[in-house]
């Protein structure tokens, strides 16, 4: 009778421990897929462009104090005992310092192109101490969105639209269709063009190169990652964007 209750509770036992293996398992591989990091990396990119932009524009300040509400999302899922839960907790501390950045540039200083880099910055030291921590994935991506942004912004300029920012902010809405049809104009001229094709392919080229030197299993390779990613998304929607911009001027990413 004691040898069948003992092996009863060793049987119990291992199936506990094939449980929780199964289970560690599937934390500790949830988030660390490829896929799985694309996925959420290239969401977050989007979030801001589709649920920030609009919401800035009518409330700045609520905008703004939702950043916290991103960093206790975060915070509260760090407090969590899983690797998955950490990977997104970091992404979203990434995504706190473009949401800050963006709703005080997009907020209050629009008018003011020359200070768009300079805002969208404004957690850029912490980012950067960050990439020496556990928290590089976060930082990554906060990094590599900031990057992007600066190249849009560099090939804005160079395609000499850039003076038509602060008139397209400031214009009445009778006048902003005629100077995002200029706009358009400027677009499908080939050196405009040529710029455009030229940017696409050279950061293209850099993502593929950072997705080249990554690997999976780190999370050193998982930032890598997260940096491709973030660049490849952000090149796709500006893609997207300029080519709805010519068709239809009143998409222009201006606005």
């Amino acid at each position: 009778m004691k040898e069948l209750i003992t092996k009863k509770f060793e049987v119990k036992d291992k199936l506990k421990y094939q449980l929780n293996k199964t289970i560690d398992s599937y934390n500790s591989t949830f988030l660390s897929s490829s896929i799985s990091l694309r996925l959420w990396s290239s969401f977050f990119v989007i979030l801001p462009i589709f649920v920030q932009a609009p919401w800035v524009r009518l409330e700045p300040v609520s905008a703004l104090c939702f950043t916290f509400v991103i960093l206790l999302v975060a915070f509260v899922l760090y407090k969590k005992e899983s690797n998955k839960w950490f990977i997104v907790s970091s992404l979203l501390f990434g995504v706190s310092g473009s949401w800050l950045g963006g709703c005080l540039f997009w907020g209050w200083l629009s008018p003011f192109p020359i200070l768009h880099i300079p805002v969208e910055a404004v957690v850029f030291p912490l980012a950067f101490i960050g990439l020496g921590t556990k928290w590089k994935i976060g930082s990554s991506f906060y990094i590599s969105s900031l990057f992007g942004t600066a190249v849009t912004d560099l090939t804005i300029y160079l395609i000499g639209i850039m003076d038509q920012w602060r008139q397209v902010i400031t214009a009445d809405s009778v006048k902003a269709p005629l100077i995002l049809q200029k706009t358009s104009e400027n677009l499908i001229q080939i050196k405009s063009l040529s710029i455009i094709v030229l940017v696409a392919l050279i950061l293209w080229f850099i993502s593929k190169e950072i997705f080249n030197s990554a690997t999976i299993n780190t999370n050193n390779g998982k930032a890598l990652l997260v940096s491709s990613y973030v660049i490849q998304t952000t090149l796709i929607v500006d893609g997207i964007f300029i080519f709805l911009a010519i068709l239809q001027p009143t998409f222009s990413g201006l606005v």
